[in-house]
């Protein structure tokens, strides 16, 4: 395995928890550790926590003293919650040993980027609705959307009693746009669109600020690259 810029995997091991520097060496001489599904058994191999999936016997190991940061790609049916009898949650598709907590929602019937995290004052402050940042989506409706039905959405309108912020809309065909909002109240974009008389058939998050869903497959999850990270820690 080529070598990678951070700490020493026994290193590793022992600022997660699962034991001492010196039993780590013992662990990686015997095979029982995995780097991105690769047996290690050279002592001086380098991880990146932040990058690499480091295994013992099997089970995923995380650094506990480092905030975890993860884009998910939410598929239809999940709900975006911690706990829900009865329905299939988001924290059923990501296998990690750590608490994490997903950052704003993303309605059961809606797909796309959701972030989660470990970091308390980051879960805070983005799911704020201070705090401005963009969330990017792609819209399908069921009928044909008239250029002035796009800019009424764009203008903003009222919801509820309140009038939105304005949006940035940019049609792609005659039934898909996207959309960039820097709110997020209950399911607006559906109610946006219901009320220029048509009806959302797909609605899909692909942007949270900087971090995007890029080709990221439905169900699956990541972990924040380090710029990615360090861009949305800056933001805060």
């Amino acid at each position: 395995m080529e070598a990678t810029t951070g700490m020493r995997l026994q290193k590793f091991l022992s600022a997660a928890g699962v034991c001492s520097r010196r039993k780590g060496e013992e662990f990686i001489r015997n095979g029982r550790v995995t780097v991105n599904g690769e047996v290690i058994v050279e002592l001086g191999t380098q991880v990146d926590p932040q990058k690499d999936r480091v295994c013992f016997d099997g089970r995923p190991v995380t650094d506990e003293r480092k905030p975890v940061y993860i884009a998910l790609n939410k598929p239809v049916g999940y709900v975006t919650s911690c706990r829900h009898p009865g329905e299939k949650i988001v924290l059923d598709l990501v296998d990690i040993p750590r608490r994490v907590y997903p950052v704003g929602r993303l309605d059961k019937d809606s797909i796309g980027l959701l972030l989660l995290t470990s970091d308390g004052q980051l879960h805070q402050r983005l799911s704020h609705p201070s705090f401005d940042h963009e969330k990017e989506y792609e819209v399908t409706v069921a009928r044909p959307i008239s250029r002035g039905a796009l800019q009424k959405i764009g203008d903003g309108m009222l919801l509820m009693g309140t009038r939105t912020r304005p949006a940035q809309v940019t049609r792609i065909t005659a039934r898909r746009f996207t959309v960039i909002l820097q709110e997020g109240r209950n399911r607006q974009i559906r109610r946006m669109v219901s009320k220029v008389g048509n009806q959302v058939t797909r609605l899909q998050r692909n942007r949270i600020a900087n971090i995007k869903l890029g080709g990221l497959p439905p169900g699956k999850w990541r972990y924040l690259s380090r710029a990615e990270e360090k861009v949305l820690l800056e933001m805060l």
